[in-house]
């Protein structure tokens, strides 16, 4: 994978990274943070300059997170009633917390796409209830946006001052990474455990 990324940069620029940070949030696999660590190596090598990289993550980042926003703003959360009130046992919810769900996102949904842009695996995730919840464009792309610039930020200047240290970062992020999966895993099991609907 990372040299997938290495060849595409070297190949398309900063095109190259708006297309890679397209990708990895359409398919997450593709990990956020080598894509802008090795730009920032690229800086750090004279290769790039630091604000053009950071623009160009961002807007990819956005541009693929609109995907998914999207598709749920397309659907709408009416359609999920038959499926909530089939499989609700298993979601460990029923149909007033989609409900309530719907009304936290109208009113405070851009502190959680915000906070979201910093959690692996959950950034992309979150664009779907998003758009479902009929949040609005603007207030979707500006948020998305903020933490975006401030996360790519982040990776660059860390791949400009480790340089090919940056890869060692991996150690780090990949248990990391593994240990939110696992408290998030553990923490549904026990409200799974717990779960009884409302009357």
């Amino acid at each position: 994978m990372t040299d997938f990324i290495v060849n595409l940069t070297a190949w398309g620029g900063y095109f190259g990274i708006f297309v890679l940070m397209v990708l990895e949030n359409v398919f997450p696999p593709i990990p956020s943070e080598v894509i802008m660590g090795l730009g920032g190596i690229a800086v750090a090598r004279g290769q790039m300059t630091l604000v053009p990289l950071i623009a160009a993550g961002t807007v990819g980042t956005v541009v693929g997170n609109y995907f998914w926003y999207a598709i749920g703003y397309r659907l709408g959360y009416h359609r999920l009633r038959p499926f909530v009130d089939r499989y609700g046992r298993w979601l460990t919810l029923d149909w007033q917390h989609v409900v309530a769900l719907e009304a936290f996102f109208q009113s405070r949904g851009q502190w959680v796409v915000f906070v979201f842009r910093f959690m692996p695996a959950f950034r992309t995730m979150v664009s779907l209830p998003a758009g479902m919840a009929r949040m609005s464009h603007v207030r979707f792309l500006l948020w998305t946006a903020a933490g975006s610039a401030i996360w790519n930020t982040g990776l660059a200047v860390a791949g400009y001052y480790l340089g090919a240290n940056f890869r060692e970062l991996d150690r780090f992020i990949g248990p990391a990474a593994i240990a939110l999966t696992v408290a998030i895993v553990v923490g549904y099991l026990w409200r799974l455990l717990r779960w009884r609907p409302r009357a």
